[in-house]
Protein backbone atom coordinates (compact mmCIF):
# COMPACT_ATOMS: atom_id res chain seq x y z
CA UNK A 1 0.00 0.00 0.00
CA UNK A 2 1.33 3.47 -0.95
CA UNK A 3 2.03 5.78 1.38
CA UNK A 4 0.13 8.82 1.81
CA UNK A 5 0.85 12.76 3.36
CA UNK A 6 -0.25 13.30 6.18
CA UNK A 7 -1.51 16.41 6.01
CA UNK A 8 -2.77 17.81 9.37
CA UNK A 9 0.67 16.91 10.82
CA UNK A 10 2.45 18.23 7.93
CA UNK A 11 0.86 21.97 7.98
CA UNK A 12 1.27 21.33 12.24
CA UNK A 13 4.73 21.13 11.33
CA UNK A 14 4.73 24.34 8.72
CA UNK A 15 2.78 26.47 11.65
CA UNK A 16 5.37 25.11 13.67
CA UNK A 17 8.21 26.39 11.17
CA UNK A 18 6.47 29.86 10.58
CA UNK A 19 6.39 30.32 14.69
CA UNK A 20 9.93 29.72 14.92
CA UNK A 21 11.20 32.17 12.80
CA UNK A 22 8.85 34.47 13.11
CA UNK A 23 9.27 34.47 16.88
CA UNK A 24 13.18 34.35 16.72
CA UNK A 25 12.87 38.57 15.88
CA UNK A 26 10.82 38.90 18.73
CA UNK A 27 12.68 37.15 21.44
CA UNK A 28 15.81 38.60 20.65
CA UNK A 29 14.57 42.52 21.11
CA UNK A 30 13.51 41.37 24.40
CA UNK A 31 16.66 39.64 25.10
CA UNK A 32 19.33 42.03 23.57
CA UNK A 33 20.08 44.58 26.38
CA UNK A 34 20.83 41.51 28.98
CA UNK A 35 22.78 39.76 25.53
CA UNK A 36 25.16 43.13 25.25
CA UNK A 37 25.40 43.41 29.54
CA UNK A 38 27.14 40.34 28.93
CA UNK A 39 28.91 40.56 25.90
CA UNK A 40 30.02 43.87 25.86
CA UNK A 41 29.21 44.81 22.05
CA UNK A 42 26.43 47.97 21.94
CA UNK A 43 28.31 49.72 18.91
CA UNK A 44 27.95 46.36 16.85
CA UNK A 45 24.22 45.46 18.56
CA UNK A 46 22.32 46.12 15.65
CA UNK A 47 24.15 43.44 13.36
CA UNK A 48 23.07 41.01 15.25
CA UNK A 49 19.64 41.51 13.83
CA UNK A 50 20.80 43.01 10.35
CA UNK A 51 22.66 40.02 9.48
CA UNK A 52 20.10 37.86 9.70
CA UNK A 53 17.66 39.52 7.44
CA UNK A 54 20.67 39.91 5.27
CA UNK A 55 21.57 36.10 4.59
CA UNK A 56 17.65 34.96 5.09
CA UNK A 57 16.79 37.25 1.67
CA UNK A 58 19.82 36.49 0.11
CA UNK A 59 19.32 33.07 -0.28
CA UNK A 60 15.85 32.72 -0.68
CA UNK A 61 15.49 32.87 -4.12
CA UNK A 62 18.44 30.29 -4.37
CA UNK A 63 16.32 27.94 -2.05
CA UNK A 64 13.13 28.62 -3.97
CA UNK A 65 15.04 27.42 -7.27
CA UNK A 66 16.37 24.38 -5.65
CA UNK A 67 12.85 23.25 -4.22
CA UNK A 68 12.19 23.32 -7.72
CA UNK A 69 15.01 21.32 -9.08
CA UNK A 70 15.68 18.54 -6.07
CA UNK A 71 12.21 18.58 -4.39
CA UNK A 72 10.74 20.47 -1.04
CA UNK A 73 11.36 18.10 1.53
CA UNK A 74 14.97 17.85 1.18
CA UNK A 75 15.27 21.77 1.05
CA UNK A 76 13.21 21.76 3.94
CA UNK A 77 15.03 19.83 6.51
CA UNK A 78 18.43 21.15 5.05
CA UNK A 79 17.32 24.69 5.86
CA UNK A 80 16.23 23.63 9.15
CA UNK A 81 19.02 22.04 10.07
CA UNK A 82 21.50 24.67 9.11
CA UNK A 83 18.96 27.08 11.44
CA UNK A 84 19.53 24.54 13.97
CA UNK A 85 22.93 24.68 13.94
CA UNK A 86 23.19 28.45 13.56
CA UNK A 87 20.51 28.21 16.94
CA UNK A 88 23.24 26.20 19.24
CA UNK A 89 26.66 28.31 18.04
CA UNK A 90 24.06 30.78 18.95
CA UNK A 91 23.54 29.98 22.38
CA UNK A 92 27.09 29.21 22.53
CA UNK A 93 28.74 32.46 21.42
CA UNK A 94 30.90 34.17 23.90
CA UNK A 95 31.52 37.21 22.50
CA UNK A 96 29.41 39.60 20.23
CA UNK A 97 31.32 39.05 16.82
CA UNK A 98 30.74 34.99 17.24
CA UNK A 99 26.88 35.80 18.01
CA UNK A 100 27.03 38.03 14.79
CA UNK A 101 28.52 34.85 12.59
CA UNK A 102 26.29 32.58 14.42
CA UNK A 103 23.26 35.12 13.51
CA UNK A 104 24.24 34.69 9.78
CA UNK A 105 24.21 30.96 10.01
CA UNK A 106 20.42 31.13 11.64
CA UNK A 107 19.79 33.20 9.05
CA UNK A 108 20.55 31.05 5.92
CA UNK A 109 18.76 28.34 7.55
CA UNK A 110 15.90 30.35 8.01
CA UNK A 111 15.99 31.53 4.00
CA UNK A 112 14.94 28.33 3.16
CA UNK A 113 12.45 27.40 6.17
CA UNK A 114 9.39 30.00 4.62
CA UNK A 115 9.17 30.47 1.34
CA UNK A 116 9.56 26.43 0.98
CA UNK A 117 7.21 26.01 4.15
CA UNK A 118 4.48 28.03 1.96
CA UNK A 119 5.65 26.26 -1.43
CA UNK A 120 4.40 23.03 0.98
CA UNK A 121 1.07 24.46 1.41
CA UNK A 122 0.56 25.43 -2.00
CA UNK A 123 1.17 21.82 -2.82
CA UNK A 124 -1.18 20.37 -0.42
CA UNK A 125 -3.93 22.87 -0.32
CA UNK A 126 -6.25 24.24 -3.38
CA UNK A 127 -6.42 28.09 -4.27
CA UNK A 128 -9.55 28.71 -1.89
CA UNK A 129 -8.46 25.92 1.32
CA UNK A 130 -4.83 27.37 0.67
CA UNK A 131 -6.01 31.16 1.36
CA UNK A 132 -7.13 29.88 5.08
CA UNK A 133 -4.62 27.85 5.56
CA UNK A 134 -1.99 30.75 4.45
CA UNK A 135 -4.04 33.47 7.18
CA UNK A 136 -3.84 31.08 10.11
CA UNK A 137 0.10 30.48 9.15
CA UNK A 138 0.36 34.55 8.95
CA UNK A 139 -1.68 34.78 12.60
CA UNK A 140 2.44 33.12 14.09
CA UNK A 141 3.64 36.41 13.33
CA UNK A 142 1.00 37.90 15.58
CA UNK A 143 1.73 35.34 18.01
CA UNK A 144 5.03 35.77 17.87
CA UNK A 145 4.62 39.48 18.45
CA UNK A 146 3.17 38.78 21.60
CA UNK A 147 4.38 35.87 23.29
CA UNK A 148 7.86 36.23 22.24
CA UNK A 149 8.95 39.53 24.68
CA UNK A 150 6.75 37.49 27.32
CA UNK A 151 8.89 34.28 26.86
CA UNK A 152 12.49 36.09 26.18
CA UNK A 153 12.27 37.99 29.35
CA UNK A 154 11.21 35.03 31.00
CA UNK A 155 14.30 32.76 30.03
CA UNK A 156 16.30 35.76 30.22
CA UNK A 157 14.85 36.27 34.41
CA UNK A 158 15.06 32.70 34.76
CA UNK A 159 17.65 29.76 33.07
CA UNK A 160 19.73 32.59 31.03
CA UNK A 161 19.68 34.68 27.30
CA UNK A 162 21.82 31.63 25.80
CA UNK A 163 18.31 29.27 25.98
CA UNK A 164 16.62 31.72 24.06
CA UNK A 165 18.59 30.17 21.11
CA UNK A 166 19.36 26.77 22.42
CA UNK A 167 15.05 26.22 22.78
CA UNK A 168 15.23 26.17 18.95
CA UNK A 169 17.04 23.05 18.04
CA UNK A 170 14.69 20.25 20.06
CA UNK A 171 11.94 22.01 18.29
CA UNK A 172 14.33 21.82 15.15
CA UNK A 173 14.72 18.20 15.25
CA UNK A 174 10.61 17.25 16.24
CA UNK A 175 10.18 19.25 12.83
CA UNK A 176 12.83 17.09 10.91
CA UNK A 177 11.10 14.36 12.23
CA UNK A 178 7.77 15.26 10.86
CA UNK A 179 8.22 16.61 7.95
CA UNK A 180 10.72 12.90 6.91
CA UNK A 181 8.08 10.68 8.66
CA UNK A 182 4.85 12.31 7.23
CA UNK A 183 5.58 14.18 4.48
CA UNK A 184 5.49 11.69 1.60
CA UNK A 185 6.50 13.80 -1.98
CA UNK A 186 7.04 11.98 -5.44
CA UNK A 187 9.76 11.23 -6.44
CA UNK A 188 11.21 13.91 -9.25
CA UNK A 189 12.97 12.91 -13.06
CA UNK A 190 16.67 13.61 -12.60
CA UNK A 191 17.87 16.75 -14.31
CA UNK A 192 20.07 17.15 -16.39
CA UNK A 193 20.55 20.55 -16.63
CA UNK A 194 23.31 22.05 -14.33
CA UNK A 195 22.13 24.51 -11.52
CA UNK A 196 23.17 28.02 -12.11
CA UNK A 197 25.93 28.83 -9.83
CA UNK A 198 27.19 31.82 -11.80
CA UNK A 199 23.80 33.16 -11.81
CA UNK A 200 23.33 32.85 -7.97
CA UNK A 201 26.49 34.24 -7.01
CA UNK A 202 25.61 37.56 -9.03
CA UNK A 203 22.06 37.16 -7.74
CA UNK A 204 23.48 37.36 -4.14
CA UNK A 205 25.77 40.11 -4.80
CA UNK A 206 23.24 41.90 -5.91
CA UNK A 207 20.78 41.14 -2.73
CA UNK A 208 23.63 41.83 -0.44
CA UNK A 209 24.45 44.98 -1.86
CA UNK A 210 21.32 46.43 -2.12
CA UNK A 211 20.21 45.42 1.51
CA UNK A 212 23.14 46.83 2.56
CA UNK A 213 23.39 49.88 1.18
CA UNK A 214 19.49 50.52 2.38
CA UNK A 215 21.10 49.52 6.55
CA UNK A 216 24.13 51.91 5.90
CA UNK A 217 21.86 54.39 4.65
CA UNK A 218 18.78 54.16 7.29
CA UNK A 219 21.96 54.22 9.94
CA UNK A 220 24.17 56.82 8.73
CA UNK A 221 22.27 58.63 6.00
CA UNK A 222 23.75 58.90 1.92
CA UNK A 223 27.55 58.31 2.46
CA UNK A 224 30.07 57.04 0.21
CA UNK A 225 29.95 53.64 1.35
CA UNK A 226 25.83 53.82 0.05
CA UNK A 227 26.94 55.08 -3.12
CA UNK A 228 29.36 52.36 -3.60
CA UNK A 229 26.92 49.68 -2.34
CA UNK A 230 24.28 50.67 -4.79
CA UNK A 231 26.66 50.59 -7.95
CA UNK A 232 27.95 47.36 -7.04
CA UNK A 233 23.79 46.25 -7.15
CA UNK A 234 23.53 47.87 -9.88
CA UNK A 235 26.66 46.11 -11.99
CA UNK A 236 25.97 42.78 -10.17
CA UNK A 237 22.14 42.98 -11.61
CA UNK A 238 23.38 43.95 -15.14
CA UNK A 239 25.77 41.12 -15.14
CA UNK A 240 23.18 38.38 -13.35
CA UNK A 241 20.55 39.41 -16.44
CA UNK A 242 23.14 38.53 -19.30
CA UNK A 243 23.99 35.01 -17.57
CA UNK A 244 20.04 34.36 -16.94
CA UNK A 245 19.73 35.52 -20.59
CA UNK A 246 22.26 32.47 -21.65
CA UNK A 247 21.59 29.94 -18.64
CA UNK A 248 20.57 26.52 -19.21
CA UNK A 249 18.53 26.59 -15.98
CA UNK A 250 18.20 30.14 -14.82
CA UNK A 251 17.91 30.39 -10.93
CA UNK A 252 14.83 32.78 -11.90
CA UNK A 253 13.79 32.87 -15.42
CA UNK A 254 13.53 36.17 -16.65
CA UNK A 255 10.37 34.84 -18.59
CA UNK A 256 8.80 35.34 -15.32
CA UNK A 257 8.88 39.11 -15.86
CA UNK A 258 6.93 38.90 -19.65
CA UNK A 259 4.14 37.72 -16.84
CA UNK A 260 2.00 40.69 -16.32
CA UNK A 261 0.22 38.92 -13.41
CA UNK A 262 3.78 37.90 -11.91
CA UNK A 263 4.73 41.30 -12.03
CA UNK A 264 1.81 43.11 -10.65
CA UNK A 265 1.19 41.35 -7.84
CA UNK A 266 4.81 41.26 -6.30
CA UNK A 267 5.04 44.77 -7.16
CA UNK A 268 1.89 45.20 -4.98
CA UNK A 269 3.21 42.78 -2.38
CA UNK A 270 6.45 44.77 -1.68
CA UNK A 271 4.44 47.88 -1.43
CA UNK A 272 1.95 47.09 0.71
CA UNK A 273 4.41 45.32 2.63
CA UNK A 274 6.59 48.63 2.98
CA UNK A 275 3.40 50.20 4.42
CA UNK A 276 2.87 47.43 6.72
CA UNK A 277 6.32 48.50 8.35
CA UNK A 278 5.29 52.28 8.64
CA UNK A 279 2.10 50.41 11.17
CA UNK A 280 4.41 48.45 13.16
CA UNK A 281 7.35 50.30 13.40
CA UNK A 282 5.86 53.94 14.55
CA UNK A 283 2.18 53.12 15.55
CA UNK A 284 4.43 52.50 18.72
CA UNK A 285 6.35 55.11 18.30
CA UNK A 286 3.03 57.39 18.15
CA UNK A 287 1.62 55.65 21.41
CA UNK A 288 5.31 56.20 23.20
CA UNK A 289 6.02 59.52 22.21
CA UNK A 290 3.17 61.63 21.18
CA UNK A 291 0.57 60.08 23.62
CA UNK A 292 3.06 59.41 26.41
CA UNK A 293 1.95 55.63 27.10
CA UNK A 294 4.26 52.60 28.05
CA UNK A 295 6.03 50.38 25.81
CA UNK A 296 3.84 47.30 27.04
CA UNK A 297 0.30 49.34 25.89
CA UNK A 298 2.31 51.03 22.83
CA UNK A 299 2.58 47.96 21.50
CA UNK A 300 -0.92 46.34 22.51
CA UNK A 301 -2.30 48.68 19.94
CA UNK A 302 -1.15 46.32 17.26
CA UNK A 303 -3.00 42.93 18.42
CA UNK A 304 -6.22 43.83 16.41
CA UNK A 305 -4.16 44.21 13.29
CA UNK A 306 -2.36 40.13 13.98
CA UNK A 307 -6.03 39.18 15.13
CA UNK A 308 -8.28 40.17 12.20
CA UNK A 309 -5.70 39.40 9.64
CA UNK A 310 -7.11 35.89 9.40
CA UNK A 311 -10.41 37.13 8.90
CA UNK A 312 -9.11 39.54 6.49
CA UNK A 313 -7.53 36.61 4.74
CA UNK A 314 -10.44 34.26 5.26
CA UNK A 315 -12.76 36.54 3.17
CA UNK A 316 -10.34 36.87 0.01
CA UNK A 317 -10.54 33.33 -0.28
CA UNK A 318 -14.20 33.42 -0.52
CA UNK A 319 -13.95 36.52 -3.07
CA UNK A 320 -11.51 34.90 -5.08
CA UNK A 321 -14.02 32.13 -6.16
CA UNK A 322 -16.93 34.10 -8.10
CA UNK A 323 -14.27 37.92 -7.84
CA UNK A 324 -11.74 39.20 -10.72
CA UNK A 325 -8.80 39.49 -9.68
CA UNK A 326 -8.48 43.13 -10.20
CA UNK A 327 -11.57 43.48 -7.55
CA UNK A 328 -10.22 41.39 -4.95
CA UNK A 329 -6.63 43.12 -5.27
CA UNK A 330 -8.22 46.46 -5.33
CA UNK A 331 -10.83 45.85 -2.40
CA UNK A 332 -8.30 44.47 -0.19
CA UNK A 333 -6.47 47.46 -0.43
CA UNK A 334 -8.86 50.29 -0.52
CA UNK A 335 -9.55 48.39 2.98
CA UNK A 336 -5.74 48.99 3.77
CA UNK A 337 -6.33 52.75 2.07
CA UNK A 338 -8.80 53.65 4.56
CA UNK A 339 -6.95 52.43 7.81
CA UNK A 340 -4.01 54.33 6.58
CA UNK A 341 -5.97 57.67 5.92
CA UNK A 342 -7.52 56.82 9.65
CA UNK A 343 -3.47 57.10 10.97
CA UNK A 344 -2.60 60.05 8.57
CA UNK A 345 -6.12 62.00 9.58
CA UNK A 346 -5.84 61.46 13.68
CA UNK A 347 -5.28 64.17 15.70
CA UNK A 348 -2.46 64.70 17.95
CA UNK A 349 -4.34 63.24 20.73
CA UNK A 350 -6.28 60.65 19.04
CA UNK A 351 -7.98 58.58 21.99
CA UNK A 352 -6.14 55.24 22.68
CA UNK A 353 -9.18 53.20 21.55
CA UNK A 354 -9.14 54.47 18.22
CA UNK A 355 -5.95 53.27 17.56
CA UNK A 356 -7.22 49.52 17.99
CA UNK A 357 -10.20 50.27 15.32
CA UNK A 358 -7.59 51.56 12.78
CA UNK A 359 -5.42 48.28 13.42
CA UNK A 360 -8.25 46.32 12.85
CA UNK A 361 -9.12 48.15 9.49
CA UNK A 362 -5.01 47.31 8.34
CA UNK A 363 -5.13 44.08 9.78
CA UNK A 364 -8.28 43.09 7.93
CA UNK A 365 -6.91 44.56 4.44
CA UNK A 366 -3.59 43.36 4.83
CA UNK A 367 -4.48 39.83 5.66
CA UNK A 368 -7.32 39.99 2.39
CA UNK A 369 -4.02 41.60 0.20
CA UNK A 370 -0.97 39.10 1.52
CA UNK A 371 -2.88 35.99 0.68
CA UNK A 372 -4.37 37.44 -2.51
CA UNK A 373 -0.79 38.15 -3.84
CA UNK A 374 1.21 35.23 -2.44
CA UNK A 375 -1.97 32.39 -4.05
CA UNK A 376 -1.72 34.93 -7.28
CA UNK A 377 2.62 34.40 -7.47
CA UNK A 378 1.90 30.94 -6.92
CA UNK A 379 -0.68 30.10 -9.79
CA UNK A 380 0.47 32.64 -12.18
CA UNK A 381 3.38 29.98 -13.23
CA UNK A 382 3.40 26.44 -13.70
CA UNK A 383 3.69 23.94 -11.23
CA UNK A 384 7.25 23.55 -12.02
CA UNK A 385 8.54 26.89 -11.17
CA UNK A 386 6.26 27.15 -7.74
CA UNK A 387 9.12 27.43 -5.68
CA UNK A 388 10.56 29.81 -7.41
CA UNK A 389 7.50 32.13 -7.48
CA UNK A 390 7.02 31.74 -3.88
CA UNK A 391 10.40 32.82 -2.91
CA UNK A 392 10.29 35.65 -5.63
CA UNK A 393 7.23 36.65 -3.73
CA UNK A 394 8.78 36.44 -0.22
CA UNK A 395 12.06 38.31 -1.22
CA UNK A 396 9.60 41.09 -2.56
CA UNK A 397 7.76 41.50 0.81
CA UNK A 398 11.41 41.67 2.32
CA UNK A 399 12.47 44.45 -0.36
CA UNK A 400 9.97 46.53 -0.13
CA UNK A 401 9.85 46.33 3.78
CA UNK A 402 13.76 46.92 3.80
CA UNK A 403 13.81 50.09 1.45
CA UNK A 404 10.90 51.28 3.29
CA UNK A 405 12.15 51.28 6.66
CA UNK A 406 15.30 53.22 5.55
CA UNK A 407 12.83 55.49 3.80
CA UNK A 408 10.39 56.08 6.67
CA UNK A 409 13.50 56.35 8.88
CA UNK A 410 15.38 59.37 6.99
CA UNK A 411 11.48 60.95 6.36
CA UNK A 412 11.33 61.28 9.91
CA UNK A 413 14.51 62.38 10.72
CA UNK A 414 14.49 65.20 8.25
CA UNK A 415 10.89 66.56 9.26
CA UNK A 416 12.11 66.32 12.89
CA UNK A 417 15.18 67.57 12.93
CA UNK A 418 13.80 70.33 10.35
CA UNK A 419 11.37 71.55 12.90
CA UNK A 420 13.54 71.62 16.03
CA UNK A 421 16.06 74.03 13.62
CA UNK A 422 13.65 76.64 14.82
CA UNK A 423 13.84 76.20 18.50
CA UNK A 424 15.45 76.43 21.46
CA UNK A 425 15.61 72.78 21.92
CA UNK A 426 17.59 72.28 18.70
CA UNK A 427 21.16 72.59 20.90
CA UNK A 428 20.47 68.42 22.56
CA UNK A 429 20.55 66.86 19.64
CA UNK A 430 19.35 63.27 21.85
CA UNK A 431 15.87 65.19 22.67
CA UNK A 432 14.00 63.20 20.30
CA UNK A 433 15.42 59.93 21.59
CA UNK A 434 14.08 61.12 25.09
CA UNK A 435 10.83 61.66 24.28
CA UNK A 436 9.85 58.37 22.74
CA UNK A 437 11.48 56.87 25.96
CA UNK A 438 8.63 56.17 28.04
CA UNK A 439 10.98 56.09 30.80
CA UNK A 440 13.07 59.25 29.82
CA UNK A 441 10.52 61.24 28.63
CA UNK A 442 9.01 61.80 32.45
CA UNK A 443 12.13 63.76 33.05
CA UNK A 444 11.31 66.32 30.69
CA UNK A 445 9.15 68.89 31.51
CA UNK A 446 5.67 69.73 30.24
CA UNK A 447 6.84 73.12 28.54
CA UNK A 448 9.63 70.85 26.70
CA UNK A 449 7.28 67.78 26.23
CA UNK A 450 4.40 69.73 24.63
CA UNK A 451 5.97 71.16 21.99
CA UNK A 452 8.21 67.93 21.08
CA UNK A 453 4.89 66.42 20.86
CA UNK A 454 3.77 68.01 18.36
CA UNK A 455 7.12 67.97 16.44
CA UNK A 456 7.20 63.91 16.53
CA UNK A 457 3.58 64.38 15.62
CA UNK A 458 4.55 66.01 12.10
CA UNK A 459 7.01 63.85 11.15
CA UNK A 460 4.70 60.73 11.76
CA UNK A 461 2.42 62.56 9.72
CA UNK A 462 4.74 62.92 6.51
CA UNK A 463 5.59 59.28 7.47
CA UNK A 464 1.67 58.08 7.25
CA UNK A 465 1.19 60.80 3.79
CA UNK A 466 4.43 58.83 2.03
CA UNK A 467 2.87 55.25 3.03
CA UNK A 468 -0.64 56.23 1.66
CA UNK A 469 0.99 57.19 -1.46
CA UNK A 470 2.84 53.57 -1.67
CA UNK A 471 -1.24 51.60 -1.41
CA UNK A 472 -2.49 54.20 -4.00
CA UNK A 473 0.88 53.38 -6.59
CA UNK A 474 -0.45 50.06 -5.53
CA UNK A 475 -4.31 50.84 -6.56
CA UNK A 476 -3.02 52.29 -10.01
CA UNK A 477 -0.69 49.01 -10.67
CA UNK A 478 -3.75 46.93 -10.16
CA UNK A 479 -5.99 48.27 -12.48
CA UNK A 480 -3.63 47.25 -15.25
CA UNK A 481 -5.00 43.58 -14.40
CA UNK A 482 -7.32 42.15 -16.53
CA UNK A 483 -10.58 41.77 -15.46
CA UNK A 484 -11.34 37.88 -15.55
CA UNK A 485 -12.29 35.71 -12.63
CA UNK A 486 -9.45 34.10 -10.30
CA UNK A 487 -8.70 29.78 -11.38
Amino acid sequence: MERKTNVLLVTIAIFVATFMTAVEGTIVTTAMPTIVGSLHGIEIMNWVFSIYLLTNAMLTPIYGKLADKVGRKPIFIFGTAIFIIGSALCGFSNTMLTLIVSRAIQGIGAGAMMPVALTILADLYDSEKRARMLGLNSTAWGIASVVGPLAGGFIVDTVGWHWIFFINVPIGFILIAMIVIFLIEPKRAKSTQRMDFLGSFFLMAMLLSLLLGFQYLSDSGFQWQVLALFGVTIIACIIFIAIEKRAEDPVISLDLFKNHVFVVVNLVAALASGFLMGVEVYIPMWMQGVLGLSAGIGGLVLAPLSILWVWGSSMSSRWMTTKTLNWVLSTSLLIVLIGGLGLFLAPTQTPFALFFFISAIIGIGMGATTVVTTIMSQNSVPTTQLGMATSFNTLARTIGQTVMVSVFGITLNMVTSSKLAGTSLASNPDIMNQLVNPQTAKLLSEEVRGPLREILYQGLHTVYALAIALIILALIITQTLRKKVLQ
